[in-house]
């Protein structure tokens, strides 16, 4: 048995100029930027509202796009299931897993990390 959920929301930005994308989006969005955030200077994260999913604003080096990341307290679980569910495994990066969709949309399966994951997250058997 595993748990998952939707972990929140990857704003991926084919830019040179990070800063200048996520004040963007923390403008748009209403939700301060938090300095300092990511892995590699690739990632700032929007200080959203309790309750709201998380937001992250990400440097990367193709179209930009949004995109959706999946939480699990089992990675490999939750993957194999989406894979039974028709998605496809993209390749590994760091401790998570690139995948898309059966209709073309990339999404990411990561460790869980939110608060309140125990009590939100669906349970799969």
């Amino acid at each position: 048995m595993h748990k998952s959920r939707l972990a929140g929301l990857i704003i991926d930005c084919d830019t040179d100029d990070l800063a200048a994308a996520a004040e963007f989006w923390s403008r748009a969005l209403g939700a301060p930027a938090k300095r300092g955030t990511g892995s590699n200077g690739r990632y700032v994260s929007l200080d959203m509202p309790a309750g709201e999913p998380h937001v992250e604003v990400q440097k990367v080096e193709h179209p930009s796009r949004v995109h959706l990341d999946i939480e699990s307290d089992d990675v490999e679980a939750e993957v194999a299931r989406l894979e039974a569910l028709g998605a496809r495994r993209m390749g590994p990066v760091h401790d998570w897993c690139v995948m898309e969709a059966p209709t073309g949309q990339g999404f990411c399966v990561v460790p869980a990390e939110s608060t309140g994951f125990e009590d939100k997250a669906n349970e799969w058997k």
